[in-house]
């Protein structure tokens, strides 16, 4: 096995969402580093099955209002 090859395998780290911390190898970092998550599996709405509505402004209506008559006919 060739040396220097493998990137540094080492204790990190990680601080979720609302605080919880737990630690972890990885080579992400340097040893001792701390890893601030700000979408985790707690709060990220894959995982937690509660989906943000997308065109709360209307954004889209405003959009297909402006530019609807541009496509091809």
């Amino acid at each position: 096995m060739k040396k220097d090859l493998h990137p540094k395998y080492h204790t990190i780290k990680v601080v979720m969402t609302d605080g919880t911390e737990y630690e972890t190898r990885s080579t992400w970092g340097n040893e001792g580093d701390v890893l601030k998550l700000d979408i985790d599996p707690k709060s990220h709405p894959a995982w937690t099955g509660q989906h943000r509505i997308l065109d709360a402004g209307g954004m889209v209506a405003r959009f297909n209002k402006r530019f609807g008559g541009l496509g091809s006919k």
